[in-house]
């Protein structure tokens, strides 16, 4: 009984590092994404937030022009680890 209740104790363990293990590349790929939006010369995407997690990069934020939605969603997909992209930016009108 004892020996029963150490296994799953211990699978309850292993469960919690893969869960930390996975937010925390999640976190690094959303970064890398940051980076590719920031990087980009043609767009502006300071108003654009990133959440990533098990490979769906989520965007949502806004931009001003039509052509930077899809550009944001265009340099996400390109991401290492980003298997599908949610585009939930929100085209601005006025100055930036």
């Amino acid at each position: 009984m004892v020996l029963v209740m150490l296994t799953m104790s211990g699978g309850c363990a292993d469960t919690t590092f893969q869960a930390r293990a996975q937010r925390g590349a999640d976190r690094v790929t959303a970064e890398q994404v940051c980076d590719a939006l920031a990087a980009d010369p043609i767009g502006y995407f300071r108003h654009v937030d990133v959440h990533f997690r098990d490979g769906e990069a989520t965007l949502s934020g806004f931009v001003w022009e039509p052509q930077e939605i899809y550009r944001a969603r265009q340099l996400t997909a390109r991401v290492p680890g980003v298997k599908r992209v949610v585009n939930e930016l929100e085209l601005e009108q006025g100055d930036r």
